[in-house]
């Protein structure tokens, strides 16, 4: 399983670097409530783009 998420990461380079670095500014920064919100919707759309590829559970 893990080797499939990192093969994930490996094959989209720019959407895992803007991953990386919205949850490091979400993470470590305090933007302003409404950038935080846009930025936390940004990451769960993402998320859920990835599940959707990945299709982790598939047989």
């Amino acid at each position: 399983m893990y080797k499939k998420i990192l093969n994930g990461f490996v094959d989209y380079p720019i959407l895992t670097a803007l991953f990386v670095t919205d949850f490091g500014i979400l993470l470590f920064h305090r933007p302003p409530f409404l950038f935080s919100l846009l930025m936390l919707g940004g990451l769960m759309a993402y998320g859920m783009y990835m599940g959707q590829k990945l299709s982790l559970f598939k047989d």
